[in-house]
This record gives structure tokens, sequence and C-alpha cells, in this order.
């Protein structure tokens, strides 16, 4: 494995990154990483204006990437329509010539007993959460395949047999996204794409946070971490680390020797109790 100052700053000058849901909360804070570690970057989110209830957009994001030096693309896509992800992976390898590492941030999340969640938020989560990231993959891999380099990294939990009330929609479309994962990780090894996914031990300061009210920013940590962890793995070649499905302090610890997280909570301390969503 790369030594711990590698595995936190690789050098990804000349890769190309795409992450959806980079409007806002940990997507932008991962695509504006990837931008600083030599990434160009495609943000491939619906918002392309800011509001009250959901502040941030593509152009913000863009904007503050390209202030810092960075390469960036926005594209308005509803990850929902195939054929707007088509058409994003294509506007990515016509302005940046290849796609190396796709994240498949984007999410909704209805966290409600099954009689409160209509049928409709569970098309919902479907599509967004799990359809979306087997679209993107379908036609991001055959770029991989063709450069024999790749990573994908769907943001979603351990697979587990868990009963999870209260959000039982929610996590049929989260853990069908592990699936994919190990699944396409296994078909791919050999081009030397990897798949891999990624959550946090604790809740993340998100707008997904505050809008549902989880607890508060004493029980939070940063967008960091997660940073942290998913650079941590695009250091590696990829069929050295694929098909795992790891927890962000697992990552840190594996891939970088981290063992201190005390630097990631939004407060600068942890909390008497903390929230583990991680076996969500």
């Amino acid at each position: 494995m790369l030594p711990s100052a590698d595995a936190l700053h690789p050098d990804l000058n000349g890769r190309v990154a795409i992450v959806t849901g980079a409007s806002r909360g940990i997507g932008k804070a991962l695509a504006i990483r990837l931008a600083r570690a030599g990434a160009a970057v495609t943000i491939a989110s619906k918002s392309e204006q800011s509001s009250e209830r959901l502040p941030g957009s593509i152009h913000e994001t863009v904007r503050e990437i390209e202030y810092e030096g960075g390469k960036a693309l926005a594209v308005a896509t509803d990850v929902r329509d195939e054929e707007a992800v088509r058409s994003m992976i294509e506007k990515t390898v016509e302005a940046f010539g290849r796609i190396d590492i796709l994240v498949n941030n984007a999410g909704a999340i209805w966290t409600q007993p099954i009689l409160n969640t209509p049928p409709k938020r569970y098309d919902l989560m479907m599509d967004v959460n799990v359809r979306a990231s087997y679209v993107a993959s379908y036609y991001a891999l055959p770029h991989m395949v063709k450069q024999h380099w790749g990573h994908i990294l769907n943001m979603c939990p351990k697979l587990g047999v868990g009963p999870s009330p209260g959000k039982v929609a929610y996590m049929i479309s989260k853990l069908s996204m592990a699936r994919l994962a190990i699944g396409l990780a296994e078909e791919h090894r050999a081009d030397n794409v990897a798949c891999n996914t990624l959550w946090p031990r604790t809740i993340i300061e998100s707008q997904a946070s505050i809008n549902w009210g989880m607890a508060n920013r004493s029980q939070w940590r940063t967008p960091e971490i997660v940073c942290d962890a998913s650079l941590a793995i695009f250091a590696q070649e990829p069929a050295t680390f694929t098909g795992q499905q790891s927890i962000d302090e697992e990552v840190l610890e594996k891939l970088a020797s981290v063992t201190n997280f005390d630097h990631y909570w939004c407060e600068g301390k942890a909390p008497e109790n903390p929230i583990y969503i991680d076996r969500w």
C-alpha cells in the first residue's frame, strides 16, 4: 500500500473524475478535493440555481474549483434520465478526453416506516440511488476498460441483514448499490477497473442531515473524513483494492494509517455519545 501522505494526497494530474450530486455537501467537497489533487472534474447534478432549501449549484462548484486553478465542467444532469446520463458521459469525454473516476454520490433519502412511504417515494429512491448508479457505471465502464484503469465508488453502506425499521425503503435502494459494486468489481477485476463502496461511520454535516434534523452539529463530522477516505481509495492501483465495502474510518486506518479522528468532528471534539450509522 502507498504511504500515508501519498494516500491522502495522491497525484491525480491527467485523471478525469465525475461526481454526481456535487452541487453541495459531500459531493461538492469531494469534487473540490479531486480538483486540488489535479483531476479534471465533471459536476453532474440537477441544481443549476441555488435556493434557500437547497443552497449550492453545479455552477458554484465549478467556480470554486476554477478559482483555485482547477479544471471543471458543469453538466446539468437528472440522474433518473438515462439519456441525460449518457450525454453527461459523452460531454466529459469530449471536454477532457477520458474518464478515470466515477463517484455515484447523488442520493434520495426518505426515512419513514413503510406505511408512511408511498410507492412514488420508493420509486424515487430506487431511480436516484441504485438505477442511476447502474446507468452511470454502464456508460462510464467502456472508457475505463479501454484504458485499463478506473475507479467507481458507490456511496452506500455495507450489505447486511439488519431490519432497518423506519428506513426499509431507503435501505433497499442503498444496499442495492452495494450489490452492484461487488458484482461490477468481480466482472472487471482483470480490466484493472475497481468498484468499491464507502459509507461514513457517523452523521456527516450536509444538507440532508440539516433538512432531516439528524441530531445537531455536535454529533456531526465534516465531509472531509469521507473525502480523505475517497482519495485514499483513488490512490490505489485499481486491481489492488476492489470489491471492498468500507467505512470511512476503516479505509483511513488501512490505507493511510490514520487512527485519530478527532479533527473531523465539526466542533473539534467527539461527543460523549456519538451516533453511529455504519450499521443502518
